[in-house]
């Protein structure tokens, strides 16, 4: 089919290269072949059934199924912020420093539209997310790339390029847009690093969007810290929580921004104009989540390590060199050398000849070229089945080249 039926704004967003892996697999789903399935990033671990049971409680009630409170209903804007104070030990306002949102990328794409006038600019890393780079074209601003290199000397390098790219920019950036444990090259970063951007954008006059969508999944010994741990951050900063990963809570879409008062405000009033919330007893049963024990998400992040542990062990063993990552839910691992394929074509290699789907670098950025992504969201089981599977794929192309 022609692209004659895409509207000017479809047509600046490419087509995600994940799709073509994604048509490849369900093809050879189609044909019996059973895929282990490490690509896109779909938490398969349930949330805790006491959250699940008071979800279902609170449905049985006549009385909340009309709209909700689009900013989320008062008590848990406050779990969020009483959250925030015991485990960050930052202080927030319910009504200043805290919205709801139906998902971290909801929440983002809104703010960007809340932000952003044609011509304004936002900083954002490459290799990244992809919604981090294309929310602010979609609402008609532009975004700017900065690599974040895993063999580069990060952190330094990458605020020294941050640095240069804000002082030579012509019109000066928006926003830096940043999201750390990092999705897709599993980079971590210490309260300094933080300190440091903190600093640069109270020097520049620019805002400050971190996206903490891994912040419950650091490993042995790392806590990811919250950007707005920094003295003043809250001037500058804002950031994105998501109970997706940690609480295992993906598909009930509950998300929130906390921190600087402006922008919340702004979010506030965009998003007064076009929702009304997400569904009160999803919002109820995430009170309860958010004031239960930390124990229900070191459960889950229990799991993401050892699956973490056998897929990167196994790795190795096999010929792979792979490093464990201190954070998120993903391995981001460089194509075996020698192969002679690029992210893309190795990704439906191993897919057709290893039945192990993964995402190509390629697809989060011209910087993630060379690289594959899994995501650890298949059991231990499974897992050692895909390490078998790339074995065999592994020695089969090696002799062949042999």
């Amino acid at each position: 089919m022609s692209e004659e039926w895409m509207f000017p704004k479809v047509k600046k967003l490419p087509k995600y290269v994940f799709a073509m892996v994604n048509e490849l697999k369900y093809q050879l789903r189609r044909e019996g072949e059973d895929i282990v399935d490490l690509g896109m990033g779909n938490p398969d671990i349930p949330p805790s059934q006491h959250i699940i049971d008071k979800l279902c409680q609170v449905a049985n009630r006549p009385n909340v199924h009309g709209y909700s409170a689009s900013k989320g209903i008062p008590r848990l804007r406050k779990a969020i912020c009483d959250f925030y104070k015991r485990r960050y030990g930052v202080e927030l306002d319910s009504e200043r420093n805290a919205i709801m949102t139906i998902g971290a990328k909801e929440g983002y794409s809104h703010l960007m539209l809340a932000m952003l006038e044609p011509g304004d600019t936002v900083i954002v890393p490459n290799p990244t997310y992809p919604i981090h780079y294309y929310a602010p074209i979609i609402c008609g601003g532009d975004a700017v790339s900065v690599p974040l290199l895993p063999e580069d000397d990060f952190p330094e390098g990458f605020i020294r390029r941050l640095y240069d790219l804000i002082k030579t920019s012509f019109r000066k950036p928006k926003a830096v847009v940043l999201s750390f444990p990092h999705n897709p090259t599993t980079l971590c970063v210490d309260l300094e690093f933080f300190k440091e951007v903190v600093k640069l954008a109270k020097q520049e006059g620019i805002w400050i969007v971190h996206d903490f969508a891994y912040a419950d999944l650091g490993f042995d010994g790392y806590t990811p810290p919250s950007i707005l741990q920094v003295e003043g951050a809250l001037d500058v900063a804002v950031e994105l929580y998501s109970m997706s990963k940690g609480f295992s809570m993906a598909g009930w879409r509950v998300a929130f921004v906390v921190g600087n008062e402006i922008l919340i405000k702004n979010l506030a009033h965009l998003k007064s104009y076009l929702d009304y919330g997400v569904f009160t007893p999803i919002q109820v049963a995430s009170i309860i989540a958010l004031e239960s024990p930390y124990e229900i998400v070191e459960k889950n992040r229990e799991i993401y390590r050892r699956r973490r542990d056998v897929l990167v062990e196994g790795l190795n063993r096999v010929g792979w060199e792979v490093k464990k990552p201190k954070g998120s839910m993903f391995v981001w691992a460089k194509v075996p050398e020698g192969i002679g394929m690029n992210s893309l074509d190795f990704s439906l290699f191993l897919l057709r000849e290893a039945k192990v789907a993964v995402s190509p670098g390629i697809g989060f950025g011209e910087y993630g070229e060379g690289y594959v992504r899994f995501a650890l969201v298949e059991n231990e089981h499974r897992i050692r089945q895909a390490v078998r599977g790339i074995k065999k794929a592994l020695d089969k192309i090696k002799s062949y080249l042999a």
